[in-house]
């Protein structure tokens, strides 16, 4: 029997399939490993087959099976072939999202511990004991009454020595039980609810086939527990789900939900979890023990069978699409396992991305509208406020009157608030003002961020962190200006104007250790009053029903982007931001403080008018023929040798030439130029914009053109990349 098998080595050169002679036992799905250019290395089996094309005598054979059965499941197997074409993806870095890096390298083991039983007869034993061994008298009496119990305790109890003795006579006999190191939920009464007519409409539509879904609805429209009746009735068929979510910061809430209605029912899947966790969630789900998988991005790739149903939480987020190799969009995927398991896909958002919309109306999608709240709440009010008269009329601070005012209501009337600002640190840079010097990281082209608590300055790209400035190195001056405020600024400056209120501050920083978003989530969903200040990670999903006021402090920092979905993200932002409130009395408001209040985005936003919002932008896309109207491809050239890499994007670029020469009017932007960020982690970058036509072949030939093999370089393609940085 002949093997077809993928090396576990990511280079181009090596990307493809090799044949070996398999062993006896050697199954599709295996991991193996192999004799490779003089050395043994891991390999995955994609097939087993009769014959080869090849030279029997120059074929070599699997050195050995690393699994007893299979670890790769035969559709994730086959999803290979559908992700190497559909994303041009090797398929060795293909495997490395199938399973987790402790399994597929085999550094972690499951956790065990003995139990010690005793099933003996204690009046016919304890005669020939020693009278001395008193210990071990104990011991036995204990376990004759309570039958068994974990060696630990009893070593801690009766001494390590008396168990041992017990168990060297054969008095007693060990047991080996695993131990799930299974991340922790809160278990929550199971509180379901009769859904409305037009959840109950929902879920009846999508139980009916097994189409593609976008389930548009208002923020508290209840589409969680609609997600829930769905995976109830596949789950009550013998079938799995997988749910995936944007944030792992949404994780906690939603696994104390879910954990509640399905008990010992669900997994979660995300990068906060230790490699333990992982390990073990990971085996829970592929032996069935698990049939529910809760996750981020990553939980798409679980090893689930029978699947029932696939549910993408907030579709809109940008998180869906990986940025860093191997780069793949999760919608896709999840397509892909709808249609191979014959299941329901639902896409669900309260702002859709226009292109889910579109293909909602153009019949693509099967488009679901959830349009009112649940119990018929109204949704709060956004009242918008030009930061520019605050100026004219003496105030200086970020913060306006009337967001200070409806602040003090609130937590007066022991109200929760949040305040949002897209933005982390205390400052977005510190300048001298009197010679124009910007405190930049070494290895990288951005300017440092400001932290107080810290005294640091710390790039947000790789992490370096450096001493906050006294004085200027260029000048020597002390005069020293701050940049836009983040996060840190906000909560202390809001710690002077309410110093007896609770502030909980959540960003990348506040939430880098384990468990740090449960943590702060917790803490501010127990304290009332009490005000939320942060990211985006606290714009979505979260349910929070004493918020009664929301803060967005400076809605222009996502409009102004040089991206064509500048306006779709503020939209999205504003409307999930102003979601968390009035969620559970007609008592929410919203202050939206901007410099442009009469631009289109804010006047929509406002009104929760998602339609009129996409009718302009739908519009606007179509006479500017900008996604999806064309694709935009990035190709992304980097390496530590500047000169390296532009040689390799001039000798892409070159061949682009001679593609827009072939396609003529279907190029319609064709340009090379450096990155925006030239420089991250000592890598220079330099890319190959473009804009092209509808046309998936010219979109294959943009990926070929880009096969360079370049030492020390590295080439990325992005499709309508979510960011140009």
């Amino acid at each position: 029997m002949i093997a077809e098998v993928v090396v576990d080595i990511s280079n181009d050169s090596v990307d493809r399939v090799y044949d070996y002679f398999a062993l006896p036992t050697t199954q599709v799905g295996m991991r193996v490993r192999v004799p490779f250019a003089n050395r043994l290395v891991l390999g995955y089996v994609l097939k087993l087959k009769g014959d080869t094309d090849f030279d029997k005598s120059k074929l070599k054979t699997i050195k050995e099976n690393l699994d007893d059965l299979p670890l790769i499941k035969p559709e994730l197997v086959e999803m290979t072939d559908f992700m190497s074409s559909r994303f041009f993806l090797r398929k060795a870095d293909i495997f490395k999202l199938i399973l987790p890096a402790s399994i597929r390298n085999d550094t972690v083991r499951e956790k065990t511990f003995e139990v010690i039983k005793f099933t003996g007869d204690l009046a016919s034993i304890l005669p020939s004991m020693n009278k001395n061994a008193k210990s071990q008298i104990a011991v036995l009496n204990y376990l004759n009454e309570k039958g068994e119990e974990v060696r630990s305790k009893l070593s801690e109890k009766f001494g390590a020595s008396a168990v041992k003795g017990l168990i060297d006579k054969g008095l007693v006999q060990i047991e080996i039980m695993h131990q799930n190191r299974t991340p922790s939920s809160e278990v929550l009464a199971d509180n379901r609810v009769k859904l409305n007519k037009g959840q109950q409409y929902a879920v009846d539509t999508i139980l009916a086939n097994a189409d593609t879904y976008l389930l548009k609805g208002v923020t508290g429209s209840g589409k969680t527990e609609v997600y829930m009746n769905v995976i109830e009735s596949q789950l009550s068929q013998g079938k799995t789900a997988i749910m995936l979510v944007p944030e792992i910061s949404l994780t906690p809430q939603m696994l104390n939900r879910f954990t509640s209605r399905f008990p010992n029912n669900v997994a979660v899947l995300h990068s906060g979890l230790s490699d333990g966790e992982k390990f073990d969630e990971w085996q829970r789900i592929f032996k069935g023990e698990a049939k529910v998988v809760l996750g981020a991005r990553s939980a798409i790739f679980a090893p689930v069978e029978n699947l029932g149903v696939i549910i993408i939480d907030e579709e809109h987020d940008n998180s869906y699409v990986s940025e860093s190799n191997p780069r793949y969009i999760t919608e896709d995927v999840a397509i892909w396992r709808g249609k191979y398991n014959d299941a329901p896909v639902i896409f669900g958002s309260a702002t859709p991305k226009i292109e889910s919309y579109q293909k909602a109306l153009n019949g693509e999608f099967k488009l679901i509208e959830l349009n009112e709240r649940v119990n018929n709440l109204e949704m709060p009010c956004i009242q918008v406020v030009d930061m520019l008269n605050e100026v004219l009329d003496g105030n200086t601070s970020p913060y306006s009157r009337l967001l200070i005012n409806k602040l003090k209501e609130c937590v007066d009337n022991g109200k929760q608030a949040i305040l949002f600002i897209n933005r982390r640190g205390y400052a977005s840079f510190m300048m001298c003002r009197e010679c124009g010097y910007i405190a930049k990281c070494d290895d990288c082209a951005v300017s440092l961020v400001y932290h107080s608590s810290e005294e640091e300055l710390k790039c947000h790209f790789c992490g370096k962190r450096y001493r906050a400035l006294r004085n200027c190195p260029n000048c020597k001056s002390t005069s020293i200006k701050y940049g836009a405020l983040g996060t840190q600024r906000v909560v202390n400056e809001l710690q002077e104007i309410f110093p007896n209120v609770p502030i909980f501050r959540m960003d990348n920083d506040t939430t880098r250790q384990k468990d740090g978003h449960k943590k702060i989530l917790m803490q501010f969903s127990k304290t009332s009053p009490s005000i939320l200040v942060g990211t985006q990670m606290i714009a979505k999903g979260h349910d929070y029903p004493n918020v009664a006021f929301v803060g967005i402090l400076d809605a222009d920092v996502s409009l102004y982007t040089s991206d064509y979905r500048s306006t779709e993200r503020t939209f999205q932002l504003v409307t999930q931001v102003a979601g968390r409130t009035g969620r559970k009395n007609n008592d929410g408001f919203v202050v939206l403080q901007t410099y442009a209040p009469k631009h289109y985005v804010y006047r929509f936003a406002s009104q929760y008018d998602y339609v009129g919002f996409y009718n302009k932008e739908i519009n606007l896309r179509e006479t500017t023929m900008f996604p999806p109207f064309s694709h935009i491809l990035r190709i992304l050239v980097s390496s530590e040798d500047e000169q390296r890499c532009i040689q390799t994007t001039k000798k892409i670029y070159d061949r682009a030439l001679k593609l827009k020469e072939k396609y003529g009017t279907m190029f319609m932007f064709l340009q090379a130029m450096p990155a925006p960020v030239k420089r991250i982690q000592r890598k220079y970058r330099y890319q190959i914009l473009m804009r092209v036509g509808l046309s998936d072949n010219l979109v294959s030939d943009i990926y070929n053109i880009a096969e360079v093999q370049e030492k020390g370089v590295s080439i990325f393609i992005e499709h309508n990349p979510n960011n140009l940085r």
